[in-house]
């Protein structure tokens, strides 16, 4: 099994399609064998699953996050867990305990979509209130 988070300095960083790091946990009987922060290199939105495919992984945990990067991690194959706060760590070893608390109806709905020249834009935000 390999894990990724969204990730900012320990922390599940709050809104998918903007997280500029993942903590990447490789799991093997149900122990944490090794963690590792990657890059996203710029990648955003739906470009994220497949840069989380690429990778390896086939569960995410996260905060908040849109439906169409849930459509993209589905189409990918990879379990989502969002709605989720608080250290990265600690929400893995809840993941691998069977205690972690997500919401399976989380979605980032705070800011007015846009479309510029046919790219979806989420403009300038903190990215701070979600569903």
């Amino acid at each position: 099994m390999k894990i990724a988070v969204t990730y900012e300095k320990g922390q599940i960083f709050q809104h998918f399609g903007h997280t500029a790091q993942f903590k990447v946990y490789d799991v093997e009987n149900g122990a944490i064998t090794t963690a590792t922060v990657i890059d996203t290199e710029g990648s955003g939105h739906g470009a994220l699953a497949g840069f989380l495919q690429k990778h390896g992984v086939d569960t995410l945990i996260c905060g908040g996050i849109g439906g169409g990067a849930q459509a993209a991690l589905a189409n990918a194959g990879i379990t989502l867990y969002g709605g989720v706060q608080g250290y990265a760590d600690d929400a893995v070893k809840a993941l691998l305990s069977g205690n972690l608390q997500y919401n399976p109806d989380v979605h980032c709905s705070h800011h007015e979509h846009k479309q510029e020249n046919g790219i979806h834009t989420c403009g300038s935000h903190g990215c701070v209130k979600h569903d």
